[in-house]
């Protein structure tokens, strides 16, 4: 039995209100500033109450022109990010599933050394490949295009491996008992490991598409056309635009805005992103 110390307690709720206000406070700090005018960023000391102009902010930034006249508008940034985080994350869950389906159930030579090769690709995220992905992409003509922002980046070791785990843990009987019913093996796929991988996939989904969203360095080598700039880099283009004075109500909105769709995964999908991480029985 646990002894309970009210002293403990208090220390425990101060370490964690602490800990939340130190997440919490920057984001609050980048609210504050898209809901003020551009003069009153530029004064000291920073506002830290939210002001009047958080509409009109936001009008300016989805569908103005951003800092300048030839950027390209916010919610297209937003669009590109949005088809790129979801093609990433899709098209990994899909090519994983498979695969890890593929070395668990099927019997043909060499599956392991597959499955290892597969797994040592961990050591060589695209950062390292740089320069042949980007030959290879710019010799198939997909600069430029979503298929070029998310093919190279589909493959994933981690999550080959999470789904064969997955599979490993599901009971032989079960594969028998669909023999037995005449379930051929897209059969058995369907309706039997998909729904048991259900928390998995979701939990998966959550982070690839982080993953897919926040991604930088990527979308900045193979995009030079403006109407294909992902959110992320916008905001870095921002700060560096221009000799004037950082327009700092439109970054801030921007930073805001670009925050949204990732929380929104979070919150829709958190009580099966949980049982995706923590279950560890089917």
């Amino acid at each position: 039995m646990v002894e309970n110390r009210p002293f403990l307690t208090v220390i425990t709720h101060i370490v964690l209100v602490m800990g939340v206000a130190m997440i919490a406070l920057p984001i609050w700090i980048t609210f504050v500033a898209a809901s003020h005018d551009e003069i009153r960023m530029l004064q000291a000391p920073i506002p830290l109450m939210p002001g009047s102009h958080f509409a009109d902010n936001l009008k300016q930034t989805l569908f103005g022109a951003g800092l300048s006249g030839d950027q390209t508008p916010v919610w297209r940034m937003l669009l590109n990010s949005l088809a790129m985080a979801l093609m990433i994350s899709v098209g990994k869950i899909a090519i994983s599933i498979i695969s890890a389906f593929a070395i668990v159930y099927f019997k043909f030579p060499f599956r392991m050394g597959f499955f290892w090769m597969i797994f040592i690709t961990l050591m060589l995220p695209v950062e390292v490949r740089i320069l042949p992905t980007f030959e290879v992409v710019a010799n198939l003509g997909l600069l430029n295009s979503y298929w070029g922002l998310s093919i190279p980046l589909i493959a994933s070791a981690t999550a080959t491996f999470m789904f064969r785990q997955v599979f490993l843990t599901i009971p032989d009987e079960m594969l028998e008992s669909a023999r037995i019913d005449g379930a051929g093996p897209m059969r058995f796929f369907w309706d039997i490991l998909l729904p048991l991988s259900r928390t998995n996939i979701a939990a998966l989904f959550v982070i690839l598409f982080i993953y897919g969203w926040n991604q930088y360095l990527w979308p900045l080598l193979i995009t030079t056309d403006t109407d294909m700039t992902t959110i992320v880099m916008s905001i870095k283009q921002m700060l560096e635009s221009a000799e004037q004075s950082p327009q700092w109500n439109v970054i801030m909105m921007t930073a805001l805005l670009a925050m949204l769709p990732p929380i929104l995964v979070v919150i829709g999908m958190q009580k099966l992103f949980v049982q995706g991480l923590t279950e560890t029985d089917k």
